[in-house]
């Protein structure tokens, strides 16, 4: 650590002296350990800008610098009038890479490695590349080729992790690739972030935190590192901490749709004055009424009733009057009188929210659903592939299923805590590709 601390990021961007992957290595891990070490980093970039002249070697260094940075475009310009060498190839293969470029991030890392860069580091990259390319069978093939003590290294575990999770293998098989990488270097920014969402998907939110924090404190940081650990630290309410992740994300990428609305949110949220036993009783509260009505054990007609009307949760029930429910075709008083007793072992009455009700929607019918997308309503939500904050959502409201989901409406997931319109407009697509929208929609 004091050799990280003594190196100096100014002479390392401005020297004349050789520039490698080991200099290169040194720039990453001083930010790495003091964020704040980045703006040195822009600043001896900026000054190597205004050299007057330019060799090409120094063409490679600045390239590089732009890379990290996150100035990918410039990046790109600059190491393509560079020497030509292999590290010029490599990085701009990285650049391009970082710009979805993946075809001409593949070509750069073939002229990477025909120019002398490090064979095994490259076939990585490639295979990285064509993963991303939803090319995993070819990427596993690739990373079949290798042998030797290339793999044990971690980058080498952790590529091999994400195809077999591209290629939807054993989630086992994944999580264990993860782990051995990450034994193996305990700072690999991609593992990391890799085992962070296998355990964040499974809703093991304290071992996520941990493994999110460790890979975001390495430079560059994984984006979704940073996006997933801000979500994180939301949900704790440690808004301030989740600033400082979406802001990290805007330093590289200024126009960052979602770091941007979510630094929004997080500063607003923060900003909030909140009375603690207000807020305590509130929080009790809004626990009970999302408790879904399939918790209890109600009769078979109460059930397919409440289902019909849209009723998921005692919230809804709290929502509907009894005139409503006894309007409803089979339902009866030996039905209202069973809902009656369940709401009130929870301290709660029918009609009681009624004031906040709005109008229902009609549910869809299953008559009225084609066989695919009957099928479609009793597939697990995970298949949807939502993001961090999206799935969160769904678990707070108890949705499980398709079917569970398309019953809601977008004002209902809108008022889940840290669920926005970027979160709603990526529901309605993903249903939208499935041929189902939301109630309502």
């Amino acid at each position: 650590m004091a050799q990280v601390a003594d190196v100096d990021l100014k002479e390392l961007v401005l020297s004349n002296a050789g520039f490698g992957p080991k200099e290169i290595a040194q720039i990453s891990a001083a930010v790495a350990a003091d964020f704040s070490r980045y703006q040195v980093l822009r600043e001896a970039t900026s000054e190597l800008e205004t050299h007057s002249e330019r060799t090409p070697a120094a063409a490679v260094r600045l390239g590089v610098c732009y890379y990290l940075l996150g100035r990918y475009a410039a990046a790109v310009t600059t190491l393509t009038a560079a020497d030509g060498g292999a590290l010029s190839h490599y990085y701009l293969g990285k650049s391009y890479f970082a710009q979805q470029h993946y075809e001409k991030a593949l070509n750069a890392y073939q002229a990477a490695q025909a120019a002398g860069y490090d064979k095994d580091a490259c076939q990585l990259s490639m295979a990285e590349a064509l993963r991303y390319q939803n090319k995993a069978a070819e990427s596993l093939a690739k990373l079949d080729s290798l042998s030797g003590a290339i793999e044990q290294t971690a980058e080498y575990l952790y590529q091999r992790g994400a195809t077999v999770a591209a290629l939807r293998g054993n989630p086992t098989e994944v999580v264990a690739l993860y782990e051995r990488a990450v034994e193996t270097d305990p700072h690999h920014s991609g593992a990391l972030f890799g085992l962070a969402l296998e355990n964040d998907r499974r809703g093991n939110d304290k071992s996520a935190l941990d493994l999110y924090e460790r890979s975001a404190s390495r430079f560059p940081a994984h984006i979704g590192t940073l996006i997933n650990l801000g979500i994180l630290m939301e949900d704790a309410e440690r808004y301030d901490r989740a600033s400082q992740c979406y802001q990290r994300v805007l330093e590289v990428f200024p126009t960052h749709a979602r770091a941007r609305l979510f630094f929004k949110d997080s500063q607003a949220s923060g900003d909030m004055f909140y009375d603690e036993d207000d807020k305590k009783t509130r929080d009790r509260m809004s626990h009970i009424l999302s408790v879904p009505v399939t918790d209890f054990e109600l009769s078979v007609r109460s059930r397919n009733c409440l289902q019909r009307m849209g009723v998921m949760t005692l919230g809804d029930l709290a929502r509907t009057t009894e005139h409503e429910l006894l309007a409803s075709k089979n339902f009866g008083e030996t039905s209202l009188v069973e809902i009656r007793e369940m709401m009130t072992s929870k301290g709660l009455r029918l009609g009681q929210l009624s004031h906040e009700k709005r109008d229902v929607e009609p549910v869809y019918e299953a008559e009225s659903l084609s066989e695919d997308q009957r099928q479609m309503q009793d597939r697990p939500i995970a298949e949807l592939s939502l993001s961090v904050r999206a799935r969160k959502c769904m678990t707070r409201l108890g949705i499980n299923t398709i079917g569970e989901l398309i019953r809601r409406t977008g004002d209902e997931l809108l008022e889940c805590k840290n669920f926005g319109v970027t979160s709603l407009n990526e529901v309605r697509e993903k249903l939208t590709i499935a041929g189902i929208k939301l109630r309502g929609d």
